[in-house]
């Protein structure tokens, strides 16, 4: 009887441990399938956070080439506006030397 009790004992212990690594193993499987959805998850979301603030970038750039051109517009149109004054300016003189003289 001594000799079953052992036996029996042993196979006790060897299914408990097989059944102990089964468990273990579905657990693994599990978890490592909920690590997989949840790493889509967040790589998804950090995908979309991205194309957005890359098209955001982008909105930016086209205003600031917009603003560019208008503040060459605006300069272009000061140095004429300037170049105008001066000649307005030169004739004025010319206007009041000639009517000092008179």
């Amino acid at each position: 009887m001594e000799i079953g009790i052992g036996v029996l004992s042993t196979c006790i212990g060897l299914l408990c441990t097989v059944a102990g690594l089964i468990i273990g193993f579905f657990t693994f499987s599990r978890n490592r399938d909920k690590d997989v959805k949840s790493d889509a998850t967040e790589s998804a979301i950090i995908k979309t956070k991205l194309d957005n603030i890359g098209q955001s970038v982008d909105s930016i750039r086209i205003d600031f080439k917009a603003s560019d051109q208008r503040w060459t517009a605006l300069s272009e149109t000061v140095i004429r506006i300037d170049e105008s004054t001066k000649q307005a300016h030169k004739r004025i003189d010319k206007i009041e030397n000639k009517g000092g003289e008179i």
